[in-house]
């Protein structure tokens, strides 16, 4: 009984370094899009570093229910190649400890990440999404030129579309301003000047388009009266409050809510409804994705132990071609459930179900020191290859 708890210990400490390593490495790579949009932010816009660490910290938890299992599958990949490599499951073997018994310190581990991936999930994800919108939107408010992109029409405010040719963000100088102000009721107001300047207005959720040279085009619409009148300089207030206070209120996402409002909106929603099944998605997704953890880690025993027998590099490659087959069976599970093919349980669930199946298979057989096919295929593909080149050349 003593044995086994060392080795139970031993194996739960390998699994720590290559989990960290590649929880570090993941992260990096998911963030990478996100951190050269921030970055730009910095750069152009004057956004401080803390904004920027602040948005970073938004963004980790939904990265993380992803990266979790990701890491987990390589750590236990990892572990179980160095320890295959270094004769030491044979040692293993030799001692009279089967590969079943090996099993508990990879559950465990995957266990406890899978708990921690549901937290991010529950509680993490909802609150990163609120909290980076409610940053964005308080970047947005004081510094207005963050919304401005050239050469796009804007219909952020309420009664008013704007275009903008060019922008320089250093002096804020406007060129080639387009603008229509339907603000006042019957009256549509058209206002275009070669060049203007923007800039703060008295209070933060207000902005001055101050332009220059232009014209202003009035049709009374009760009236059908049409007036143009030139102007040396024209002042366009815009105001942010009404803007900003939508986007506050508007209906929360499938990623901002919480489990007891996504059950709430699931009561309030038809079934019919696209809708519905994008809640029902987000329901089921919350709990199979960190769940994927421990189907993942089951997978990654057999893979480790057996791919020495070919070259480590394969059992990499098959590691990551596992990741990449069981996010495209999410993918799938995503949009067919998304369409009401079938019941979105099914899809959240089935490539755990797959997963876990073929990690118990590939167990039995690398537990038996049977070969398993998959490690088989590249070199059968190889010899098929070099007999057909060889018959070629004679």
């Amino acid at each position: 009984m003593k044995i086994y708890s060392i080795v139970n210990r031993y194996l739960f400490q390998e699994l720590i370094p290559p989990f960290v390593i590649n929880l570090v490495f993941f992260s990096f790579i998911f963030l990478m899009h996100q951190i050269l949009d921030i970055t730009n932010m910095i750069v152009n816009y004057q956004v401080s570093l803390l904004t920027f660490g602040l948005m970073l910290t938004y963004s980790m938890p939904y990265f993380l229910v992803y990266i979790i299992p990701m890491s987990v599958m390589m750590s236990v990949l990892l572990t179980f190649i160095r320890m295959t490599g270094d004769n030491e499951i044979t040692a293993l073997k030799a001692g009279g400890v089967s590969l079943y018994q090996l099993l508990p310190p990879v559950l465990v581990f995957g266990c406890i990440c899978a708990a921690l991936s549901l937290f991010m999930s529950l509680y993490g994800m909802p609150w990163g999404a609120m909290s980076y919108k409610q940053l964005a939107l308080d970047v947005a408010q004081s510094n207005f030129s963050l919304g401005l992109k050239e050469k796009q029409f804007n219909d952020s405010f309420d009664g008013v579309i704007f275009y903008v040719s060019h922008i320089n963000l250093e002096d804020r100088m406007l060129k080639d301003v387009f603008i229509e102000d339907q603000r006042k009721e019957g009256i549509s107001s058209t206002v275009v000047a070669p060049k203007g300047y923007m800039f703060s207005g008295e209070d933060k959720t207000s902005f001055v388009f101050r332009l220059y040279d232009g014209t202003v085009n009035q049709v009374d619409l009760d009236s059908r009266a049409a007036h143009t009148v030139r102007f040396d300089t024209y002042d366009l207030r815009l105001d942010l409050e009404n803007a900003v206070s939508e986007a506050r209120s508007s209906p929360k996402d499938e990623k901002e809510m919480r489990i007891s409002e996504i059950q709430e909106a699931l009561r309030q929603t038809a079934q019919s409804d696209s809708r519905y099944y994008s809640l029902l998605l987000e329901l089921h997704k919350k709990f199979a994705i960190p769940a994927s953890a421990m189907a993942l880690a089951l997978l990654a025993v057999p893979l480790g132990i057996s791919s020495v027998s070919s070259r480590r590099s394969a059992g990499l490659g098959i590691g990551l071609f596992a990741f990449l087959l069981y996010y495209l069976l999410l993918s799938a599970g995503l949009v067919l459930g998304e369409a009401g093919i079938y019941p979105p349980a099914i899809g959240m669930w089935a490539p755990n179900v797959i997963m876990s199946g073929c990690g118990l298979y590939l167990l039995i057989k690398a537990a038996n020191d049977q070969p398993i096919p998959l490690f088989q295929l590249p070199g059968k593909v190889f010899l098929r290859l070099s007999h057909f080149f060889e018959g070629k050349q004679g």
